[in-house]
């Protein structure tokens, strides 16, 4: 039995050190299907709007910290939260599919808890 457990950790844990792992999740965050962790990074694919993504990401953004730049056409904004340093990107993949992007550093340091924590509330924000 210990021997299966061994066999079955080994592959997970290899490819979560080698930087990104996707994982499936339920519908934990509306018609998202499978999201992708990097080091920093959590990034998704969903059917819901881009324009509905951005306005919920602007609007987690300015409850969050301070919104340094923004852009809407290209689906980027920058901001701060003390010594955090958040960058929230939107990709129009087609006409039905947008990729969101939540990277977030602290003290130059990967900030995965809080990458996750926006990402899942810009999803659940958006309609």
């Amino acid at each position: 039995m210990r021997q299966i457990v061994l066999f079955l950790l080994v592959p997970v844990i290899t490819l979560s050190l080698c930087g990104c792992v996707p994982l499936i999740i339920g519908g934990a965050a509306g018609a998202l299907g499978a999201y992708a962790v990097g080091k920093d990074t959590i990034q998704g694919d969903t059917d819901k709007l881009y324009d509905s993504l951005w306005y919920a990401a602007y609007d987690i953004a300015k409850l969050y910290g301070f919104i340094k730049q923004e852009d809407q056409a290209r689906g980027y904004l920058a901001l701060e939260k003390e010594s955090s340093k958040i960058y929230i990107q939107l990709f129009r993949l087609t006409q039905a599919t947008t990729r969101l992007k939540v990277s977030a550093r602290k003290h130059h340091l990967p900030d995965l808890a809080l990458a996750q924590d926006l990402f899942v509330r810009i999803m659940d924000a958006a309609r």
